[in-house]
């Protein structure tokens, strides 16, 4: 092994290129904000069936992923795993990158951007939503203190091994936190199942690691720096653990469901009759973010080559934003039964399927979020000494 050093990534062409790219969508996004904040939610595609829409499926998944894109860094000071340690900085800098962007935002969702003075001050501890901005802030706060210690120079590896495994608890709390959203939601069929939080965190890992791949792979060929194809073989294969994970909660999930007579309704129509949720359940969740991806990292030939966990990276997080979208929307759009045992009629749509279409507005809006989020990361790796100069498999321990 070669010792690692770390280096700050250099302003070169490619670099202004893409920063100036990612800014053009955050001043997209800041423009959309204003427009809506003036104009109203009326200019979105949101009404009062889906009160949460595209914006809030980027950020639950930049928020989830968040949470996953820690377990590089937790699995190299909790576990002890010596070939995830130089990628360890990076780690807990994008973990950080992408809560801010996922929160920045729902900013918007509170109607009044100011109210977030009264969410930040105010709690009420029988609400889900007051205990997760609870784990938001103390996992940027755990976070940041958890990189501290790993660039402070001689910093005993005890002290970065404890928070490193604090780190860890909390994230773990954070997803449980943001799943418990959906699963305690009781009135709505789609959503009401504990297993929502279990399910989550299989989901964090997945898209966390997605996205740490396809950042890792884009500063270290911005900056010229080599990615070992067997390290980078070893991550995709840790994606695939994760993605089977995903694969096999959302099993249960269904399964469970099917046996419980009063999700039978949501189930036939997540599953059967529901569309452009059934479509995006089987073809974007199922094939495009689960097996295709298993296919591509366990491919006998194309499976050993450094593109593959790429090309499943890619996949795996279309497949999530697909997958949030049918939990988000999906469980939205699904009527809620009002008087159980009773059929409701009204001329307001009760008892009805919601329609939904999404504004460009809103997709710009969720594509400066993910702007942020790249933003920030690239930014740290410019002007602190977050990414390693080599990647290369001698140089973190891998032989073959």
């Amino acid at each position: 092994m070669e010792r690692t050093l770390y280096r700050e990534i250099k302003a070169t062409r490619r670099v202004w290129e893409l920063a100036a790219i990612l800014l053009g969508f955050i001043a997209a996004a800041l423009g959309v904000f204003f427009y809506v904040e003036h104009h109203g939610h009326i200019v979105t595609g949101m009404n009062n069936q889906i009160v949460w829409g595209l914006p809030h499926v980027f950020a639950i998944f930049l928020i989830v992923a968040a949470s996953g894109a820690l377990n590089v860094a937790s699995v190299a000071s909790v576990f002890d795993q010596q070939v995830y340690k130089p990628m360890a900085r990076l780690s807990a800098l994008l973990a950080m990158a992408l809560l801010i962007g996922g929160l920045a935002i729902l900013v918007l969702d509170l109607g009044r951007p100011d109210r977030i003075i009264v969410a930040a001050t105010t709690y009420n501890f029988s609400s889900i939503f007051a205990w997760n901005l609870i784990l938001y802030s103390g996992f940027l706060a755990i976070t940041g203190a958890y990189l501290l210690v790993q660039m402070s120079v001689g910093m005993p590896y005890w002290i970065v091994r404890k928070v490193g495994l604090l780190a860890f608890v909390w994230r773990l709390a954070l997803t449980t936190g943001t799943g418990s959203i959906f699963g305690w939601l009781v009135a709505r069929p789609g959503y009401d199942a504990a297993i929502m939080a279990p399910l989550f965190i299989a989901m964090s890992f997945a898209f966390g690691l997605a996205a740490f791949i396809l950042v890792t792979v884009t500063l270290c060929h911005l900056s010229g720096r080599v990615f070992g194809p067997l390290l980078m073989q070893r991550m995709g294969r840790l994606l695939a653990i994760f993605v089977a994970a995903v694969l096999y909660f959302t099993a249960v999930r269904h399964l469970t469901n099917l046996y419980s007579a009063e999700h039978a309704g949501f189930e036939r129509f997540a599953l059967v009759d529901g569309g452009i949720f059934t479509t995006l359940f089987w073809l974007g969740q199922v094939a495009i973010g689960g097996i295709v991806p298993l296919l591509v990292i366990f491919h006998p030939s194309f499976g050993k080559t450094p593109a593959a966990p790429v090309v499943a990276s890619v996949l795996v997080v279309l497949g999530g934003l697909a997958q949030v979208y049918v939990i988000v929307i999906g469980g939205q759009a699904y009527p809620m039964e009002l008087f159980p045992g009773y059929e409701v009629t009204s001329g307001f749509g009760d008892g009805s399927v919601a329609s939904y279409r999404p504004s460009l507005a809103e997709l710009l809006l969720g594509l400066g979020g993910v702007a942020i989020a790249l933003f920030a990361t690239g930014f740290g790796a410019k002007i602190l000494r977050i990414l390693p100069t080599s990647l290369s498999d001698a140089n973190v321990g891998q032989k073959r």
